[in-house]
């Protein structure tokens, strides 16, 4: 994805309309979403994915993801909204060890395998996760 790009459209009119009302500080455009990394649209659609398998309601997230912003301001952070999906994520993060569906230390340990398998991968090629990359 590049600059600007869309992506989901899979998402369905309601459920572009239910997330955009309870979440409404979303970067979007008239068709939607937008991203400006690849990231950002996957942070986007595990949020969906999960609020869709019942895991929270988009009412738990927009107040999850509102403390979250409110937590960055107060360190300092510009809020130019270049940071926005960073805090979509940290509330993702946030929201699934408190429902219960994993924990900080898992969370972490996943982190930090990931940050071991693109420091050992070459640029433009897909990263992948292997068993060394947890030790």
């Amino acid at each position: 994805m590049v600059s600007g790009s869309r992506s989901l459209r899979s998402l369905g009119r309601n459920d572009g309309a239910e997330i955009a009302a309870a979440v409404p500080s979303i970067p979007r455009d008239a068709e939607g979403p937008v991203f400006r990394e690849p990231w950002e649209a996957q942070a986007f659609a595990m949020a969906v994915a999960l609020n869709g398998r019942g895991l929270f309601t988009w009412t738990e997230w927009a107040a999850t993801l509102a403390d979250e912003i409110k937590r960055a301001q107060a360190s300092g952070d510009p809020d130019t909204g270049e940071t926005y999906y960073r805090h979509w994520l940290n509330a993702l993060e946030r929201i699934v060890a408190e429902k219960g569906a994993t924990d900080a230390h898992t969370l972490a340990r996943y982190r930090d395998a990931w940050d071991h398998a693109a420091d050992r991968t070459p640029h433009g090629t897909p990263i992948e996760l292997r068993p060394e990359d947890f030790e």
